[in-house]
This record gives structure tokens, C-alpha cells and sequence, in this order.
């Protein structure tokens, strides 16, 4: 597929409806019949739009990636990496691309600019962790993450394995050394 023209940029609050959708069609197009029906019917844009309208107030590092004609098409969140102990100092907290703009350089774009400004924030690694059945884990190997670690995770009472991918230094599409 071509690569969409787009600008990357701060998420403001204003585009939480926008960044809801991106995340709610996002885990109603990728986790069917890996996570709960209940769990992925109880997800709402509406619930979602509050959710990352008062993340983005609260100072957490949102970007977006916008196209001109479509609006926001994907998004990131980012920070100090939550569980230390697998040795990494950044996280990416959630990468989505909304479903039919996947495969159009969006999410590369993304992890590029997320890195970016991790490094800016003192990061020098960074990990991000996913869904075991989530076909990302292919994007992530491709971008240079590294299999690092894995763990159950309970989600409305389920088991749901996740894996993480680590990059020992903030460069996309570079294979690491992460172990």
C-alpha cells in the first residue's frame, strides 16, 4: 500500500472523540475471539473520549497521526516504562492504527515521533508490551523490537497472555540487541 501524508502532532483534548474511535475500532477489528465479546461490546467511543480527554489534560504523552482529508487515523501513548524490572526506561503505552489505514506507514510514523520524544524526555530503551494474539507483535519484530518477556494479564476475569517488545536503543527498523 502507498504511505499516507501525514502530519504527526501533540495530541490535544479536543481530539479525544477522535483518538477514542482510532482505539475502540482498533481492539473491535484485532481481538475478536482472543478477548471476551462482552469486554469488546462494553467498550464505547463515548467511554473512551473521557478517558483519554483527561489523559491528554493530565500531561500524558498522546500523539496523533492526522491526514488532511480523514483526520486523525492513528495514535500513541508514551512515558516511564511501568514495570522496571525487564530492564527498559520508556513504554510505549498504546500504538493504533485505525483499521482501514493500517499498512499506510502510520504506525511507523508514530513509533518513530514517539521515540523521538522519549529520548527527549532522558529515555534511552523503551518496550511495549502486547496482546500474544495480536498480529502487531509482526509490526514490532519488523520495527526492530525484540521479544523480551511475556505475562498473563487478567481482563474481566480472563487470562490474556501479552508479550514485550523491547528496543535497547530509541531507533525504528533497526534490529537491536534487546534481551
Amino acid at each position: 500500500m502507498e504511505e499516507l501524508p501525514l502530519a504527526i502532532r501533540a495530541a490535544r483534548p479536543a481530539d479525544a472523540p477522535a483518538i477514542a474511535r482510532v482505539y475502540v475500532e482498533s481492539w473491535q477489528d484485532t481481538y475478536p475471539g482472543s478477548l471476551s465479546n462482552v469486554l469488546l461490546s462494553n467498550m464505547t467511543i463515548g467511554g473512551q473520549t473521557g478517558r483519554w480527554r483527561a489523559a491528554i489534560c493530565q500531561g500524558e504523552s498522546v500523539l496523533v497521526a492526522e491526514h488532511e482529508r480523514h483526520g486523525v487515523v492513528a495514535m500513541s501513548s508514551f512515558g516511564t516504562v511501568r514495570d522496571r524490572s525487564i530492564g527498559f526506561d520508556g513504554e510505549i503505552y498504546t500504538l493504533y492504527v485505525a483499521p482501514s489505514f493500517l499498512g499506510q506507514g502510520a504506525g511507523r510514523k508514530l513509533l518513530t515521533a514517539a521515540f523521538a520524544q522519549l529520548s527527549r524526555q532522558g529515555c534511552r530503551s523503551c518496550v511495549i508490551w502486547a496482546h500474544a494474539r495480536n498480529n502487531a507483535r509482526f509490526f514490532y519484530e519488523a520495527m526492530g523490537g525484540r521479544l523480551v518477556a511475556e505475562r498473563t494479564e487478567r481482563m474481566m476475569g480472563d487470562p490474556v497472555p501479552e508479550v514485550a517488545f523491547g528496543w535497547k536503543s530509541l531507533a525504528v527498523g533497526e534490529r537491536s540487541t534487546a534481551r
